[in-house]
């Protein structure tokens, strides 16, 4: 029993001794824990503020570069206008030409009949010149349409030529003037009452020019329509024919927009004007000048 009491008595003393130290830990513990959690807490903060300050780091980073591309930019623009100021102004390509064109002329059949000048046959009651050569003089202008055959073929270009020409196959004999206007005149009829054998062509034709950007450029008509004008009316004092016309040629760029060339072209009509034969080749050369 004694024992007992004893026991009892050193078991109360010492959690009496113990207890204060137990809530001591105790106490301990939970203010380590809070300051743990005070600890994490700021370092939350410390890390939110740290992702905020990256995020605004990265903003003004990426605004200077973006002000730096643009003033780059800006600085190669200025750089490009001022070269742009600075070159020497641009010619552009002389593309159109005028031209002064002659040569011979060649007719397949001449007017008259070998100079026998018989009334109201073949060509002789106005002129019974029988030479079917002479020479011609004119002028043309192209004008270019475009430079690659309306999107057919590179380095082609398509242009249309009005033509004005010439022509002049010697003289005949007026048979009307010389011979019944003496005898209507009561005159002796004379032998000096000429008429030269002259014509004029007016054309409108397509032309293709090759190697566009080249000194040497051939060239052809495919096919052109024409005017023949008679300087001596036919027998039937019909002065006007139409026709077509077919022709090939080259040019060469000689210097600075001035051009030399040659050409042959070939006239035909479906039927003579009455009586009077305008089918035959022209061939010779021109001066040009590109504008």
């Amino acid at each position: 029993m004694t024992f007992t009491r004893t026991t009892l008595a050193i078991a109360i003393a010492a959690a009496a001794v113990i207890a204060p130290q137990v809530q001591a830990a105790n106490r301990s513990d939970d203010a380590a824990a809070r300051k743990t959690e005070a600890l994490e807490m700021k370092l939350e903060q410390m890390q939110a503020t740290m992702a905020a300050m990256q995020a605004e780091l990265s903003r003004v980073k990426k605004e200077s570069s973006d002000a730096s591309t643009a003033s780059a930019k800006v600085q190669e623009l200025d750089h490009w206008m001022a070269s742009v100021k600075s070159a020497p102004e641009g010619v552009a390509s002389k593309d159109n030409l005028i031209a002064v064109r002659g040569g011979f002329s060649n007719l397949d059949h001449a007017r008259g009949m070998g100079g026998v000048a018989l009334p109201l046959t073949n060509g002789t009651l106005l002129s019974n010149n029988n030479s079917n050569q002479g020479f011609y003089f004119g002028g043309a202008f192209d004008f270019n349409v475009n430079n690659d055959l309306f999107g057919l073929l590179d380095h082609t270009s398509f242009g249309v030529e009005l033509g004005v020409e010439y022509d002049q196959y010697g003289q005949g004999i007026n048979t009307v003037s010389q011979t019944y206007g003496g005898v209507l005149a009561g005159l002796p009829a004379t032998n000096d009452h000429h008429a030269l054998d002259s014509r004029l062509r007016l054309s409108v034709a397509p032309k293709i020019k090759f190697m566009h950007d080249s000194k040497l450029r051939p060239w052809i008509i495919p096919v052109g329509a024409e005017i023949n004008i008679l300087g001596v009316p036919s027998n039937a004092v019909s002065v006007l024919n139409s026709g077509m016309q077919f022709g090939a040629g080259a040019e060469y760029d000689l210097f600075k927009g001035i051009v030399v060339g040659s050409d042959v072209r070939y006239h035909y009509s479906t039927s003579k004007l009455d009586g009077v034969p305008t089918d035959g080749f022209t061939t010779g050369g021109y001066v040009g000048f590109k504008f």
